[in-house]
């Protein structure tokens, strides 16, 4: 936890007005989340903090891109990612933080600690479904695609199934037609 200090950020001394602060977001970030759903990830997280007489509006925003595992053929390759994420940040008796988009901090706190903001927003910026783009495209030489394509159901033969009515459903139809 000793490297996620540099994601504390002492907002006592800052005065009023928009201040911006960089992260790094890599492989050493993620490890600290037990977060392993990737080969690799680079991602820039930014942090845009407007502070006001009574409150602190906090922008969080991260941009890159990250090594991931087809869903379809296990193949890796580079998925893009980018996400936002608005807080703002109340001063009050306790602390609270039941609404996502609102947190209450105790009065005579002086500092905020945003690593799991930028985690949440990284994680939630992945797509649930990933899927190589040669798969899309059909560029992609992959083995598992050719096993896919060989089991998968000929069309032709679902369009047969279906030509081919067993004559006992045309008798039940006759049912709902007669009233």
């Amino acid at each position: 936890m000793k490297d996620l200090k540099i994601f504390t950020i002492p907002f006592v001394g800052l005065k009023e007005g928009s201040h911006a602060f960089e992260f790094d977001l890599g492989d050493s970030f993620f490890a600290h989340f037990d977060y392993d759903d990737f080969n690799h990830m680079d991602l820039a997280g930014a942090l845009t903090l407007v502070k006001k007489s009574t409150m602190l509006e906090l922008r969080f925003a991260v941009n890159g891109q990250a090594e991931v595992n087809c869903d379809l053929t296990n193949e890796p390759y580079d998925q893009p990612m980018s996400g936002t994420y608005d807080l703002v940040i109340k001063f009050g008796p306790e602390f609270n933080d039941e609404h996502e988009d609102i947190l209450i901090l105790p009065h005579g706190e002086f500092e905020i600690n945003v690593a799991h903001y930028f985690y949440e927003l990284a994680v939630l910026s992945m797509p649930n479904k990933r899927v190589h783009p040669g798969v899309a495209d059909g560029s992609l030489d992959s083995e598992v695609l050719k096993k896919l394509e060989e089991l998968s159901i000929d069309n032709r033969q679902i369009a047969s199934k279906e030509q081919e009515i067993d004559p006992r459903w045309d008798e039940l139809k006759k049912l709902l037609t007669d009233k």
